[in-house]
């Protein structure tokens, strides 16, 4: 069975830091398309194993117990890649980010996001405590 996502996008060194360094800078913004670019990659290998293994693993079970599990478990790989699938097109759109130099930056308030959260979540739109205020607001309204 193809592993799940527990295996994310870690094959990358952290970015040297360096005092006085513009923020988002060329090299910053190519360590960062490294990191998603592979992070993409990996997923979209994901993808091709489900496939293959779906393909290879489908049989036509006799007893229905055998059939009921073979179905949870294609069900459930089956959500696993749709949560990649919404996954990549945020990549994709943290690519699209960095090629018109708003990556980095608060959706909300225009702040830097930084560099370390960045590497934790490329995918983050949110500076820390603008995503720590929707998370609470999410809370209040129960969603």
């Amino acid at each position: 069975m193809p592993k799940t996502t527990d295996t994310k996008f870690m094959h990358f060194e952290p970015y040297p830091l360096n005092n006085g360094e513009e923020y988002m800078n060329e090299a910053q913004k190519e360590h960062f398309r490294k990191i998603l670019l592979g992070w993409k990659r990996e997923l979209m290998e994901e993808v091709d194993s489900t496939i293959t293994h779906l393909k290879e693993e489908a049989s036509n079970f006799a007893d229905p117990s055998d059939r009921a599990s073979q179905e949870e478990e294609f069900s459930l790989e089956l959500r696993t890649r749709d949560r990649e699938r919404k996954l990549i097109r945020k990549i994709d759109e943290a690519l699209e980010s960095i090629d018109s130099d708003d990556y980095g930056y608060c959706e909300a308030c225009g702040v830097e996001i930084g560099i370390r959260r960045l590497e934790a979540r490329p995918t983050a739109t949110l500076c820390i405590d603008c995503k720590t205020l929707a998370e609470i607001k999410e809370k209040q309204l129960g969603r």
